[in-house]
């Protein structure tokens, strides 16, 4: 019985290739994926996390305030 088999060493290097393939496809998949949603993205013209931070911050404040104006409001009312 012949204990290297030239048939199922083909086949094995067949199947590595294969998959080394596939691994490369999909990689390259996903960066196509990644780059396309990246894309729309920055078309969409989103706010950053940042900058709604900010504007968050800002409405807070002028809440604030105006419940301040309002009690103020309410004191001279009354007398």
């Amino acid at each position: 019985m012949q204990k290297d088999n030239p048939l199922f060493e083909d086949l094995s290097k067949l199947f590595s290739g294969a998959t080394g393939a596939l691994f490369d496809m999909k990689r390259e998949i996903e960066a196509m994926v990644t780059s396309g949603i990246e894309s729309w993205v920055a078309k969409m013209n989103l706010v950053t996390r940042e900058e709604f931070e900010v504007v968050r911050a800002m409405a807070e404040k002028a809440r604030e305030e105006n419940e301040a104006l309002r009690k103020e409001l309410e004191s001279l009312k009354k007398s």
